[in-house]
C-alpha cells in the first residue's frame, strides 16, 4: 500500500476540537481519493460515506432544497440507506467541485458542525465561480514527492539514510540511482505503483508506466475541453503542449522565461495567454516560477512582474513522457539538454513543501535557478546542475554583488562545503531546502 506524507496532517486536523470541513486539493489522479479513504479513513474512522458527484451527479439532488447540515446529513443517511454517527464517521465529498451547492455547504458545515468529520476533494477548485473563503481547511495534494517515492520503494535502510542525510559513496550511488528512476516513472500514484511491482520485469514495468502516462495525458487533454469550452480549450492545450517544448530548448543552462509568441497563430502577448495559462494553475498542471531582477529583498513577491515568468510542469514522469525521453536515456543521461528536468525536480520539490510560488534570479547574463527565503528572511540563492560540474560563473556573480549568508549548488555529487558559505548539496536533497 503506497504511503503518502500527507497523512500526517489528515491526523492533525482530526485531532482538533473544533475542525472546520477539509478540503483536499489537487490535480486528477494524483491520489486524493485512496488517500482519505484508503490511508486515512478506514484507519481512523468506523464507516467512510462517499458521495462522488463525477461518477454520480444525481447526488446533487441532496443539496436542492437547503444548505442546511441537519437535512443535507438525512438526505445523504436517506439516498444511501447507512445511519452517520457524527462522533466516529468519515463524511467525505469527493469531487465537490462538480457541485456548486455542495461547496456552499461547507460554510454551514464549518458554523454549525464543526465537532463533524467532513472533508472533500477537488480537481477543479480552483476553477469555481465561488468558494467559502475561510471556511474549510485546505489542504494541497501533489504528485509523489522524491521522499514519497523512497517509501514506496520499500528500502527502510535508504529511506533513513536520506531523511538522516548520512554522507557516503554507497548511499549516494543508491539514491543518485533511485533519482533517475523517479525522473522517469515521475509521481502519479498509478505510475509509481506499476514501477515498484515485483512481480513485473524490467521491461513490463517501463512499458505499463509509458501507457500509464499516455491515459492520464489523454484524460488532461478531454478535461480541458468538458471544463472550459472548444475554443478556450485548444488555447490550453496548446499552451500544455508549449511548456515541454520550451523547457527542452533550455540547452542545459538556466530555463528561460515562458515565451508566449509561437503557440498560437497571430497571438503572441501575455494578454493573449492569460487565461489558458491561469486555467492550467488552478488545475494544478504547471507551476510558475517568477525571475526577479536586482537585490533580492523580503517580502521576495512584492519584486515579481505578473507577466513574466518560467513554467513548468507539474509532474516530472509526465514531462519526459510528453518529450519522448526513453526510460533508458534517463537512466544513463545520455540525452541532451538535461538541466530542464533537473530544474523541474528541484521546483516540484519545492512546490511539494507549500514553497510556491518560486522565484529565480537574473541580471544581465547571469541567471540563478531559485533563490529561496528563508524562515528567518534570509535568501539563499540555489544553482542546479544536472551533473557533477560544480562551476557557478553565476552563482559567483551573485555572492559577490550581495554577499549571501549562504548558497548552495544541487548537483550529482556528494555534500561538501566549498567554502564557509558556499555548499554543495546532491540535487536528491532539494526538498532539505525547505528547512532552511
Amino acid at each position: 500500500m503506497l504511503q503518502r506524507l500527507r497523512t500526517d496532517d489528515l491526523l492533525k486536523w482530526k485531532n482538533q476540537v473544533h475542525r472546520k470541513p477539509l478540503l483536499l486539493d489537487g490535480a486528477r489522479q494524483v491520489g486524493k481519493t485512496y488517500l482519505l479513504t484508503q490511508l486515512f479513513g478506514k484507519k481512523e474512522f468506523q464507516q467512510v460515506h462517499r458521495l462522488d458527484f463525477r461518477l454520480n451527479p444525481t447526488l446533487a439532488d441532496l443539496f436542492a432544497e437547503t444548505l442546511d447540515p441537519n437535512t443535507i446529513i438525512e438526505n445523504i443517511e436517506i439516498r444511501l440507506d447507512v445511519s452517520i454517527n457524527l462522533e466516529q464517521d468519515l463524511i467525505f465529498f469527493d469531487e465537490v467541485g462538480e457541485c456548486q451547492k455542495a461547496v456552499d455547504s461547507l460554510k454551514y458545515f464549518a458554523e454549525d458542525f464543526s465537532f463533524a468529520f467532513v472533508c472533500a476533494t477537488g480537481s477543479n477548485i480552483g476553477l469555481l465561480d465561488s468558494f467559502p473563503v475561510g471556511s474549510v481547511h485546505h489542504l494541497q495534494l501533489n504528485p509523489f514527492c522524491f521522499e514519497e517515492f523512497l517509501m514506496a520503494k520499500q528500502n527502510s535502510k535508504l529511506l533513513d539514510s536520506f531523511r538522516e542525510r548520512r554522507d557516503s559513496k554507497t548511499v549516494f550511488e543508491q539514491l543518485w540511482r533511485t533519482l533517475l528512476d523517479y525522473y522517469f516513472v515521475g509521481g502519479m500514484p498509478e505510475a509509481v505503483s506499476h514501477w515498484f511491482d515485483v512481480r513485473s520485469r524490467l521491461v513490463e514495468r517501463i512499458n505499463n508506466v509509458k501507457q500509464v502516462h499516455r491515459e492520464l495525458v489523454m484524460g488532461y487533454r478531454q478535461d480541458f475541453g468538458k471544463y472550459a469550452g472548444e475554443l478556450n480549450a485548444l488555447h490550453i492545450d496548446s499552451v500544455f503542449s508549449s511548456v515541454p517544448r520550451q523547457l527542452s530548448a533550455s540547452r542545459d543552462d538556466s530555463v528561460k522565461r515562458f515565451k508566449f509568441k509561437g503557440i498560437v497563430e497571430q497571438k503572441q502577448r501575455y494578454r493573449d495567454f492569460r487565461g489558458p495559462i491561469d486555467w492550467l494553475e488552478k488545475a494544478r498542471l504547471v507551476l510558475k516560477c517568477f525571475p526577479i531582477e536586482g537585490r533580492p529583498t523580503v517580502p521576495i513577491q512584492s519584486q515579481i512582474r505578473v507577466n513574466i515568468f518560467k513554467l513548468y510542469f507539474f509532474d516530472i514522469g509526465l514531462l519526459g513522457h510528453m518529450l519522448d525521453i526513453p526510460y533508458y536515456s534517463q537512466a544513463t543521461q545520455s540525452y541532451r539538454y538535461k538541466g530542464f528536468i533537473a530544474e523541474n525536480f528541484v521546483q516540484m520539490e519545492l512546490s511539494s513543501r507549500s514553497n510556491y510560488p518560486t522565484y529565480s534570479w537574473r541580471k544581465a547574463r547571469a541567471e540563478i535557478e531559485f533563490i529561496h527565503q528563508c524562515r528567518d528572511g534570509t535568501v539563499v540563492p540555489i544553482e542546479v546542475k544536472s551533473g557533477s560540474r560544480t562551476r557557478a560563473r553565476s552563482l559567483r556573480s551573485y555572492i559577490e554583488r550581495y554577499d549571501p549568508p549562504l548558497a548552495v549548488i544541487l548537483a550529482e555529487k556528494q555534500g561538501n562545503k566549498e567554502s564557509q558559505r558556499l555548499q554543495v548539496w546532491p540535487l536528491y536533497e532539494a526538498q532539505f531546502l525547505s528547512d532552511m
